[in-house]
């Protein structure tokens, strides 16, 4: 199961431009998740409580809530953010760009930076989140039901208002080859990282992977397997 711990811009951005009222704001959530990724890592997501987050972190337990409504939430909250990246993809494409090399180029260039949401980064936190959601089953359940029912709902939309021809049926096989391609790609980097591998050592085989995975969704699967005995 490929966990999306692509991280919301929130966690990234780049703070200095920011008002200082808006900067500290984002300095605290950036606080309590952090707090909250490490605690769970080194104890369990079930054995750590949310008041026990709130006193590591120093605020409170509402600052918290404030934050993040759920625990579940301080894990899943900011990769979910990308449950829509898909479908944005494809409608900003550039015009007589096709769905597929749209994905397959947003991708490449996503490895090439070692994006979290592409699965190809060994920073030792997004790894923590990695093994967490693996390890958790209420964890493991919200980003199936993310990543495999909404995600693909999302891109199968932008995909059907894009089709001239306005066929539900082409747009959810479509959308759900598009998305089970990304998916695919991304758990094969996470269990590449998990296993110890460095992301710049694994670069140059994830991105021809994934140039093979889109190349076969562009062309069809034709006469795949036809010789097999």
């Amino acid at each position: 199961m490929a966990t999306h711990t692509g991280f919301s811009p929130v966690y990234n951005r780049d703070l200095d431009a920011l008002p200082l009222r808006e900067r500290k704001k984002i300095q605290t959530g950036i606080k309590i998740w952090r707090t909250a990724i490490g605690l769970f890592a080194a104890k369990g997501f079930d054995q750590v409580s949310v008041a026990e987050i709130a006193a590591a972190a120093e605020v409170s337990k509402m600052t918290v809530f404030n934050y993040f409504p759920t625990k579940e939430d301080l894990v899943m909250a900011p990769m979910e953010q990308h449950l829509g990246e898909p479908a944005r993809v494809v409608r900003e494409r550039a015009p007589g760009t096709s769905a597929v090399t749209a994905l397959r180029e947003h991708y490449l260039a996503a490895l090439a930076a070692f994006d979290p949401a592409t699965g190809l980064n060994d920073d030792q936190l997004v790894l923590d989140v990695v093994r967490l959601i693996h390890r958790t089953p209420a964890l493991t359940m919200r980003a199936t039901a993310g990543f495999g029912r909404e995600a693909q709902a999302q891109l199968t939309a932008e995909l059907l208002t894009q089709d001239p021809a306005h066929d539900e049926f082409i747009a959810r096989v479509a959308g759900a080859q598009l998305l089970a391609t990304r998916l695919t790609l991304t758990t094969e980097n996470q269990v590449r990282m998990l296993a110890g591998e460095r992301a710049a050592d694994a670069l140059p085989e994830a991105l021809d992977r994934a140039r093979r995975a889109f190349d076969l969704v562009e062309r069809g699967l034709g006469d795949y397997c036809a010789d097999t005995p």
